[in-house]
């Protein structure tokens, strides 16, 4: 049996990697247009799906779209890498291709903690185990989601408001 807490480690790891992309590699080389616009709607899907499972009850009916979020965001996440290879260091790409495994998987521990934060009834017995602890899950999702949501935010408004983009001198 997994232990409960084993489903938190691919949010901590995505947080951590998504931070050193940003910060220590689209800080330094700056985005082009087509990054500032698109890593926003990378972070949405990752948003419209956490938001679904926060906020819609578990069924098996509501499962089928949260599948059809979550294998659109996985594809969505990877649209830029025929144009990375250009623009970004090995260091960098390799940072993706981790983000890119993390992915499927950090979605995935979403989706099996969503019937536990739902109280759904037919549980086995190691979702049992879980809804012991449901309102701690509960609690992470909903800090999860709106760190999602600012680290949106930040995006949209940093990139496309704040940054400069350097001249050549």
């Amino acid at each position: 049996m997994i232990p409960p807490f084993l489903l938190l480690i691919p949010f901590i790891v995505q947080a951590i990697a998504i931070q050193v992309d940003e910060f220590g590699f689209h800080i330094k080389r700056g985005l082009p247009k087509w990054e500032r616009i698109g890593h926003p709607l990378d972070t949405l899907s990752v948003l419209l799906c956490f938001l679904y499972i926060v906020f819609i009850p578990f069924s098996t009916a509501a499962l089928t779209l949260f599948l059809i979020l979550a294998v659109f965001s996985c594809i969505l996440v990877t649209k830029d890498e025929f144009v990375h290879k250009e623009c970004c260091p090995a260091k960098e790409q390799w940072l993706h291709a981790l983000l890119f495994i993390n992915h499927p998987i950090m979605l995935l521990s979403a989706g099996l903690l969503w019937p536990v934060i739902s109280e759904y009834s037919p549980l086995s017995s190691y979702f049992s185990l879980l809804q012991t602890r449901a309102h701690f899950f509960k609690t992470f999702l909903f800090i999860q989601t709106g760190f999602v949501c600012t680290f949106m935010v930040y995006q949209i408004i940093y990139w496309n408001f704040v940054w400069k983009e350097k001249k050549a001198s």
